[in-house]
């Protein structure tokens, strides 16, 4: 299903064919899982996605010799499905669509990169950009790195060592369990937390580590128990859609005190179903949240909320919104829209998304594709206290800062060894 975010109004004076030119629309084919277990999560990207386009029409739309031209986002469900995933971007790429965005699952993600360098090697006038906003495998931008494919979330070890740190200043916590999804994000969190840990804190005892089907449990009660039993302290896990959601519900209904440190416990029903027994026990990393606290932020989450009131969409990622700016400077830069000339654009664009309305800034590091950007570590406390001025999905309770990582503290080493096209 094909979805036109807005159309802009044909300029007085304009030919027929400059006229055609202008309101062409520059297509994004975004490829999510939008139903199923996990769908969730894909409407939650589906609205930021909605909102971003929707605000560079508003402006105009893309700047281009031949006039300016709006955006149109293409709704494709996956419904989790790398095989399906695969079908929707071959549609996509029969139809020239020149941009593909998808996010919600490394392994779809890995499968889409390596299918886009076969497509665009054997069909170059047909070439498509990936777009990735939350596939966090540090295998993307690593050993599979690819020219064609630009990730625009910080990725697992990135994000992980942020949280290690926070850990690592708790003297007081000596026991820990590692529970993770069982594919290719969960598997390399698991392994890199292991080896995290034992550099910064070889003092702790790892008394649990497990992987869990991706989007098939439907009871963590299990789980909640074995960790109680465990004696944890603290529980680290990548955890996010529903498979988080039900597994701090569990934890919650038998009265287990351990410390979530997550990488989405901030949203998609966290807070609601945790309430009080949240607070100080549920600590989240990324790159914005509603509580920073200056200006700039305020007017941004003011401004998504005021376009999606309802408590239950309170879902708002700045490098989403960030994405979506940069793409459409590197485009104004290249001049076209052709992929290849795009790709080049954006390579070492540096973007502060302030002056556009979003609280975020980033600079796309050229040898790999992988922003770098800043990071916040926050915890779980109650709406209205101080540095809480915001709940999140009208629970309630809100995060508020611990720690604060620019991007060059934030940064982790390139591994990348890309192939470039001739």
């Amino acid at each position: 299903m094909s979805m036109a975010i807005s159309a802009l109004a044909a300029a007085p004076g304009l030919s027929s064919a400059a006229m055609a030119q202008t309101r062409a629309p520059i297509r994004l084919a975004l490829i999510e899982g939008l139903s199923g277990p996990l769908g969730n999560g894909g409407e939650a990207v589906f609205r930021n996605l909605v909102w971003a386009t929707e605000r560079v029409n508003a402006r105009g739309g893309v700047k281009l010799p031949g006039g300016a031209r709006p955006l149109e986002l293409v709704r494709l469900d996956s419904k989790g499905s790398v095989e399906e995933s695969l079908s929707l971007l071959r549609a996509a790429t029969d139809q020239s669509i020149p941009f593909v965005l998808q996010g919600n699952s490394s392994a779809v993600a890995s499968a889409l990169i390596a299918a886009l360098d076969k497509h665009n090697a054997r069909e170059p006038a047909r070439r498509a950009l990936f777009l990735n906003y939350a596939a966090v495998d540090p295998a993307l931008t690593g050993a599979r790195c690819s020219f064609w494919h630009f990730r625009f979330d910080a990725h697992t070890d990135m994000r992980l060592a942020a949280l290690i740190e926070v850990m690592a200043q708790d003297r007081a916590l000596k026991r820990v369990y590692l529970i993770g999804q069982d594919y290719s994000f969960g598997q390399h969190l698991r392994e890199q937390a292991r080896a995290m840990l034992a550099r910064r804190r070889p003092d702790l005892d790892i008394v649990g580590d497990e992987l869990h089907p991706l989007g098939r449990v439907k009871d963590f009660l299990p789980y909640a128990t074995k960790i109680r039993a465990s004696g944890a302290q603290a529980v680290l896990t990548g955890n996010w859609g529903n498979d988080l959601t039900l597994l701090i519900k569990a934890a919650r209904d038998i009265g287990l005190e351990a410390r979530f440190y997550t990488f989405y416990g901030n949203a998609l029903g966290v807070p609601g179903v945790l309430g009080e027994a949240g607070v100080d026990r549920v600590l989240a990393v990324a790159e914005w949240h509603p509580n920073v606290g200056n200006a700039d932020s305020e007017r941004f989450y003011a401004a998504f909320r005021q376009r999606f009131p309802r408590p239950e969409h309170d879902y708002l990622h700045a490098r989403m919104q960030l994405m979506v700016e940069m793409l459409v400077a590197a485009i104004e830069k290249a001049g076209r829209v052709e992929p290849g000339a795009v790709a080049l654009a954006l390579e070492g664009l540096r973007l502060d998304g302030r002056p556009l309305g979003v609280a975020h800034q980033g600079w796309m590091r050229p040898s790999d594709h992988q922003l770098q950007q800043p990071l916040y570590v926050s915890v779980m406390r109650r709406a209205g206290e101080a540095g809480v001025p915001h709940d999140n999905e009208g629970s309630g309770y809100g995060f508020r800062t611990l720690r604060f990582l620019d991007a060059p503290q934030a940064e982790q080493p390139a591994s990348c060894r890309m192939t470039r096209p001739s």
